[in-house]
């Protein structure tokens, strides 16, 4: 899922990835924050465009991406589970740390997720609980590391107003 919204005084593009179209050409962007380097969340040959239609956007990433566009020459900030920052006047802050599990053979992979000036909560692909209850939860409901039950057992265990489904 891309989502692309005004939150507070930001306008922010989550997850420009490869099942998403059209967003290359979005102007006027405060942000835009990548969850984790699989494709589905960042496509690295649509990025150029975006990043050339808001040049003065920040590009936000997790540990595990930040190599990915280090090899491409891409101008990025590096954030971490832990970390507040501002964006137009709008406080994010990182959780998560670590991709749901896909496989017991495949390692996992750094993942940031988002709360967006405390309304909005974006996990990318993982299952962390924020530590307050954000009124909007974008909740991953399709995937190949996703079973349905941990879904329910997520959006239970947040409870939030409002889920909005997302991922493939």
């Amino acid at each position: 899922w891309t989502g692309f919204a005004a939150v507070a005084a930001a306008v922010v593009l989550l997850d420009p990835g490869a099942f998403s179209q059209g967003y290359e050409t979005l102007e006027g962007l405060d942000a835009i924050l990548v969850t984790h380097q699989h494709v589905d969340h960042l496509d690295l040959e649509k990025l150029p465009a975006l990043l050339g239609q808001n040049p003065d956007a920040e590009l936000v990433v997790d540990p595990g991406t930040a190599e990915q566009l280090r090899e491409r020459d891409i101008a990025h900030t590096v954030r971490e589970p832990g970390e507040s920052f501002t964006v137009a006047g709008t406080t994010v802050e990182v959780i998560g740390g670590a991709h749901a599990v896909i496989h017991p053979d495949i390692p996992q992979i750094a993942n940031n997720g988002y709360l967006i000036d405390g309304t909005v909560l974006h996990p990318g692909d993982s299952f962390t609980i924020p530590s307050v209850t954000p009124p909007v939860l974008l909740l991953p409901t399709a995937g190949p590391w996703l079973k349905a039950s941990e879904a329910v057992d997520y959006l239970r265990a947040v409870a939030p107003p409002l889920a909005v489904p997302i991922h493939e």
